[in-house]
């Protein structure tokens, strides 16, 4: 029994083993926004209208011109495409919620959006490709906030005014990594379901929301899942904080409490039917902004501010990630993150890393 033990113990290790390599960014904004496009090319954003981008996987990091009057603006998201085409989300009070988006590799820049609730805040924006996508908020007349992309950004809320979305007293997003929106596969033929997540938190306790919108046929088809999120805690700087997808049914949220990163608690779910949703046997150990799923190895990655924890069993079970920092790494490689965009991950001042690629390797 203790050999079996012991050889658990080490498989456990082995595979939460893993190491950020830090790379260079040249600036001191604080980043909250990363995409990882592919063929080495990322896009980030941050304070202060900050917007970086490489070409060639993180050993140059390019700083972008800032949009007109964005000098002052929060970039806590953003949706990249190419190397040449980006969308990226402020998030702020009122008109400081804004949309730009660039197609000639951010020299130049077009105000998309403003927000035209004095009492709206965005928190995330999430695209399948740059002319379809949704984007979520905290709550606007007692609504939450949740729009979709066609040729102009339409908000449903307004329309319909379904009380399924009416927001609960103190609920509302995070925008701490541009993840409290989840996106399913893109899907085109008519009948099959556009589908799309929405985590919230606050005094009311965490719900999660399943939009269903389906292409094509008369009548047009949309359907609402929520489900109340048990367990977290019921304040306003508790929640779910990022919710991710690695198909249209197997899925992870994570959070916590944001004030006490280290406190070890419920802090996250999985679901592996898109609806209903288990609390994690072993959480993560402490407060976690953004996950993320790397498909090559099935492993499942969340940062937050005081470590890196991975999952091998889609969220039942987390395990601290030990830094194996080289030498001319620090020894918190694997802590003080914001969000993730695999292998790229993003933080305070100007932290940029990227996940070593042998860290996910998969062991027997």
């Amino acid at each position: 029994m203790r050999l079996a033990l012991l050889a658990a113990l080490l498989s456990i290790t082995s595979a939460a083993s893993a190491q950020f390599t830090l790379q260079t960014s040249n600036t001191n904004a604080d980043l909250r926004g990363i995409h990882n496009v592919g063929n080495g090319v990322a896009w980030a954003s941050g304070t202060n209208g900050t917007v970086l981008r490489t070409e060639d996987g993180g050993y140059v990091w390019q700083t972008c011109s800032i949009p007109p009057g964005a000098e002052k603006l929060d970039f806590r998201g953003i949706q990249a495409f190419d190397a040449n085409t980006a969308i990226v989300m402020s998030s702020g009070p009122g008109d400081q919620s804004r949309l730009y988006k660039t197609t000639d590799g951010c020299h130049t820049w077009k105000l998309l959006f403003k927000n035209p609730d004095k009492d709206g805040f965005w928190d995330a924006i999430q695209m399948w490709t740059p002319a379809d996508g949704f984007l979520a908020g905290d709550p606007v007349d007692g609504f939450l906030y949740f729009a979709e992309s066609t040729s102009y950004w339409n908000n449903f809320l307004e329309q319909g005014e379904d009380a399924d979305w009416k927001a609960k007293p103190g609920e509302g997003a995070f925008a701490a990594s541009n993840s409290s929106l989840a996106l399913g596969p893109f899907r085109q033929k008519d009948g099959e379901p556009r589908e799309v997540w929405f985590a919230t938190g606050g005094s009311s306790g965490p719900r999660i929301f399943h939009y269903k919108h389906f292409n094509g046929g008369e009548p047009e088809r949309q359907s609402l899942t929520v489900s109340d999120i048990a367990g977290f805690e019921k304040i306003n700087s508790a929640g779910i904080f990022s919710i991710k997808f690695r198909d249209g049914s197997v899925g992870i949220a994570v959070g916590g409490n944001y004030k006490e990163p280290d406190r070890i608690g419920k802090s996250a779910v999985y679901t592996t039917d898109g609806d209903h949703w288990s609390l994690a046997s072993t959480p993560p150990h402490g407060y976690r902004s953004s996950v993320a799923f790397d498909p090559a190895t099935k492993i499942w990655i969340t940062v937050g501010p005081n470590g890196t924890d991975s999952s091998t069993d889609d969220g039942r079970n987390w395990h601290p990630v030990h830094p194996d920092p080289a030498l001319h790494e620090p020894a918190d490689a694997d802590r003080n993150w914001n969000a993730l965009s695999l292998p790229y991950v993003v933080g305070p001042k100007g932290r940029i890393g990227r996940l070593d690629p042998a860290a996910l390797k998969s062991r027997p």
